[in-house]
């Protein structure tokens, strides 16, 4: 039985959607605070809810958002791992043998913490 064909990966759909500094504070909010409704979500920006719309509908194009209704409000999630692995799959093409070490050592350095930064003494 043959595998159904799979959809060209859209990475740079994932870098556009990063590139707005709205969209990826709703990502941060998204990862803080976990499913948001629109309402909730607009309600932390200074600008008009249709531009926050807009932006949700970017992140969603992107894959980077979903979204599920509960009767009249719409509720959106981060979905992880399609940023991880766009991220993930730029950095291993670009600088391999960093993503390698930073790995190596955040996991076997008791004198780093979790961003590889040195922990003081």
């Amino acid at each position: 039985m043959s595998e159904p064909p799979r959809e060209p990966v859209d990475d740079a759909g994932v870098f556009r959607a990063l590139a707005d500094p709205t969209r990826r504070q709703i990502l941060e909010d998204l990862r803080a605070g976990g499913e948001l409704a629109a309402g909730e979500i607009a309600s932390r920006f200074a600008i008009s809810a249709p531009s926050i719309s807009r932006h949700l509908g970017v992140l969603k194009g992107a894959g980077l958002v979903a979204e599920r209704r509960d009767g009249n409000r719409i509720l959106y999630s981060l979905v992880e791992d399609r940023l991880a692995t766009s991220v993930g799959r730029f950095l291993s093409a670009v600088c391999p043998e960093q993503i390698v070490l930073r790995h190596t050592k955040w996991r076997t350095d008791p004198g780093r913490d979790a961003r590889g930064q040195e922990n003081p003494a």
